[in-house]
């Protein structure tokens, strides 16, 4: 009787079930039952773990969207797409609002106060009074303070212009306050308009009634060379 290597017989042999690859004894590993399959190997352990491959593939490719989604973000001032218009300096009137909270806080007390005078409610001081005199002179500070803004931003580079007579090119304007009444104060830097500006100008204008405090203007003393070509008011 003819033998296969192994010791099984030809009608054995004949007898077992072909692979794809045509040789005999050789078994996919998904034509076997799972109570057939090694302890140790892969597709076991991830049954037994409660989770397919095809489960962590999917948990890896949510992750990593997840992370994606994670981008820097702007803050609403400096995000070009919602620009509405140009920049608007609050108005110095706005200091008045707090101004009439702390004047209304004030009367309250020194009413409490004055109306409570000739009981003897021990919650009720001294400190009520001295409590409302502060209130009301830091509202009536506020009010001081809380002078409108008449003199916006593009007034005040026109007068600044009429003043230090020469055409203008680049130019910034800054918001300060004066004194003890905190003034709002135009602080307009000018500058000429060669390609690289041979005179400059700082002119300080009151923010109230317009009037010109102060002009200085000077030969420039920078050097705009390396800027010269990138100039915008520069001929090509």
């Amino acid at each position: 009787m003819d033998t296969v290597p192994g010791g099984a017989s030809a009608a054995q042999a004949a007898s077992l079930p072909e692979s794809a690859s045509g040789r005999p004894g050789e078994v996919q590993g998904e034509d076997l039952p799972p109570s057939s399959q090694a302890a140790g190997s892969p597709r076991a352990e991830s049954t037994r773990g409660g989770e397919s491959s095809s489960e962590v593939r999917e948990e890896a490719v949510s992750s990593a969207g997840s992370s994606s989604e994670q981008r820097d973000q702007l803050p609403a001032d400096l995000d070009v797409s919602s620009y509405v218009g140009p920049y608007v300096f609050p108005n110095n009137s706005r200091r008045r609002m707090p101004g009439v909270i702390y004047l209304f806080l004030g009367v309250v007390l020194a009413a409490t106060w004055g109306l409570t005078l000739s009981s003897d409610l021990p919650w009720v001081n001294g400190g009520y009074l001295a409590a409302a005199v502060a209130l009301l002179l830091l509202g009536g500070y506020h009010f001081l303070a809380g002078k409108e803004l008449r003199v916006d931003e593009n007034d005040a580079f026109l007068i600044a212009v009429k003043e230090v007579g020469f055409p203008v090119g680049h130019a910034s304007a800054q918001m300060g306050w004066r004194g003890w009444s905190s003034r709002p104060t135009w602080r307009i830097l000018v500058f000429s308009n060669e390609p690289q500006p041979a005179r400059r100008g700082l002119v300080l204008i009151d923010g109230v009634d317009g009037e010109v405090l102060e002009a200085i203007i000077e030969e420039n003393p920078e050097d705009w060379s390396a800027l010269g070509s990138s100039n915008s008011h520069e001929t090509p």
